[in-house]
C-alpha cells in the first residue's frame, strides 16, 4: 500500500503522430488508467474513445498551469476520502514525443514536487528527423524555436552546419527562409518535415532562397544544410565592430577580446555589464554558452534601445537591458557571477559593488581618463589583483608611407572579490 500511497498522481506521456499505435504498452496502460487527459487539440484528436474526462490545453500555454495544479488537490482529497479505493487519482498530460528536450515538461516540473510526476517518453521530433536524413543526432544543433524569436539561429549559421529547427507553422518557415536569405545563406537547404511519425507525414527539400510549398502541415520542423557566403559569427571572443549598431560608444575588438577573456564567461553564469553602450561585452558574453544571462544597465535611452536592437540581430535577445544610473539602479538586481565596469566608473560604485557583491565574483573594469586610471590604481592597491596597461597602435598613412597610428591607452583592473 505504501507504493500506491507514492505514486505520482501526474503523468507526462510522450506523444507523437502515430497516436496509441506508437506508444509502449506501459504507456498505453498509463493513458488507459488515467481519470483526466490534458492535452493540446492536435494531440486530442489522436485519442480513442477512453473512460477519463478529456480537457483540451488552452492558449497561451501557461493558462493551462493553474488548472493542471488544480487537480493536486482533487487527487489528494480523492485518496484520503478513499474516493477511489483502489489507487490514486490519476491524471495525464500528452507532451510531443520527449517532455524533457523542448518540450512542456520542463515548465511543468518547475510547479511540482518530484514526487508528484513520472515522464513516460517517446522520440523526440529531433530523433525523428535525424532518422529521416540520416543525421548523425550527436553531430547537428537542435533548436526549438516555435515559440522563440527565429533571429536565435544566428550563431548557428555556419557554412556546412546541421541544424534541426522546431518551428510553429508554415509562416514561421517562409520567415525563415527570408531571415537566411537576407543574412546571405540563401543557398542553404530546406528538409521540410511534416507530421512525423504519423500517417501523413512527409519530407520535401528546397533552397532557401526558392519558391516553398503552399500546402505544409503542422506539426513542422526543419532540417538545414547552413550554405552561403553570409557572415558567420566567430566562436572566439573580439566579434568585428561593424557587427554591432554603435554610435562610437563601444568596447573595441581588441580590447574586447581582452576583457572578455578576464571575464572568463563560463556555462550558466550571469553578468553585469555596467556602462553597457552598444551592448557588446554583454552579447559577447551571451554568445559564449546559450545558457549565460547577462543584464546590461545603460542610463541613456538610445543606447539602451540600441543594445537591445544589437541583442535581438545576434540572436541573443534575452539579454535585459535595465535604464538607469549606476550604482542606484543595481539595487534589488539578481547577482552576478561577473562584473564589467564599461562606464560610469567612480569611487562610489566601487564601493558600492564591494559592498554588495559576494565573494567570488569576478570584477572587470576599464579606464580611459587619467583621473579613472588613478582611482583603479587606488583600489588595486587596496583589494589587489592585477593591473594592466593595454597600448594598441595600428599601421596608418603618413604621407606617402605608413606609420603606426596609436589609440587612448586602456588600464584595466581584474580583481576577484
Amino acid at each position: 500500500m505504501a507504493d500506491v500511497d507514492n505514486a505520482p498522481w501526474l503523468t507526462f506521456l510522450g506523444w507523437g503522430e502515430g497516436g496509441t499505435e506508437s506508444l509502449t504498452p506501459a504507456s498505453r496502460y498509463v493513458l488507459e488508467s488515467a481519470d483526466v487527459i490534458f492535452g493540446a487539440r492536435r494531440h486530442l484528436r489522436l485519442l480513442p474513445p477512453l473512460d477519463a474526462e478529456v480537457r483540451e490545453w488552452p492558449v497561451p500555454f501557461a493558462d493551462g498551469i493553474p488548472l493542471l495544479l488544480a487537480e493536486r488537490a482533487l487527487a489528494e482529497r480523492a485518496w484520503a476520502e478513499r474516493v477511489l479505493p483502489k489507487r490514486r487519482r490519476k491524471v495525464v498530460m500528452l507532451v510531443s514525443g520527449d517532455p524533457f528536450w523542448f518540450g512542456a515538461g520542463s515548465i511543468l516540473a518547475r510547479h511540482l514536487r518530484a514526487e508528484e510526476w513520472q515522464a513516460m517518453p517517446q522520440p523526440s521530433t529531433f530523433s525523428l528527423a535525424a532518422a529521416h536524413l540520416g543525421w548523425p543526432l550527436e553531430r547537428c544543433s537542435c533548436l526549438g524555436l516555435h515559440a522563440r524569436p527565429l533571429t536565435r539561429i544566428r550563431p548557428y549559421l555556419h557554412r556546412g552546419r546541421r541544424l534541426l529547427v522546431l518551428l510553429r507553422d508554415a509562416e514561421a518557415v517562409a520567415e525563415l527562409a527570408a531571415l537566411l536569405v537576407r543574412l546571405g545563406f540563401g543557398a542553404s537547404q530546406l528538409h521540410i518535415l511534416e507530421a512525423l511519425g504519423g500517417e501523413s507525414e512527409r519530407l520535401r527539400c528546397v533552397r532557401a532562397d526558392a519558391i516553398l510549398p503552399d500546402d505544409m502541415a503542422h506539426p513542422l520542423a526543419v532540417g538545414l544544410s547552413v550554405d552561403g557566403d553570409g557572415l558567420a559569427i566567430p566562436l572566439t571572443p573580439g566579434l568585428p565592430d561593424d557587427l554591432f549598431e554603435h554610435d562610437g560608444q563601444i568596447t573595441k575588438q581588441t580590447v574586447r577580446a581582452m576583457t572578455l577573456a578576464a571575464l572568463a564567461p563560463a556555462p550558466g553564469e550571469r553578468l553585469w555589464d555596467i556602462g553597457t553602450g552598444s551592448g557588446s561585452i554583454a552579447i559577447e558574453w551571451l554568445l559564449a554558452h546559450p545558457h549565460n544571462q547577462a543584464l546590461a544597465f545603460e542610463c541613456d535611452e538610445q543606447r539602451a534601445a540600441r543594445a537591445r536592437r544589437n541583442a535581438e540581430v545576434l540572436g541573443v535577445d534575452w539579454l535585459e537591458v535595465v535604464e538607469g544610473r549606476a550604482p542606484e539602479v543595481l539595487s534589488n538586481q539578481p547577482l552576478p557571477d561577473a562584473v564589467f565596469v564599461g562606464g560610469g566608473l567612480s569611487q562610489t560604485l566601487l564601493e558600492t559593488l564591494w559592498q554588495q557583491l559576494p565573494a567570488g565574483t569576478r570584477l572587470v573594469a576599464n579606464a580611459v581618463t587619467l583621473e579613472s586610471e588613478s582611482l583603479l590604481a587606488h583600489w588595486q592597491q587596496q583589494a589587489g589583483g592585477e593591473l594592466l596597461r593595454l597600448e594598441l597602435a595600428s599601421a596608418a598613412a603618413l604621407g606617402t608611407r605608413r606609420g603606426w597610428k596609436g589609440s587612448y591607452p586602456i588600464v584595466q583592473w581584474r580583481v576577484t572579490r
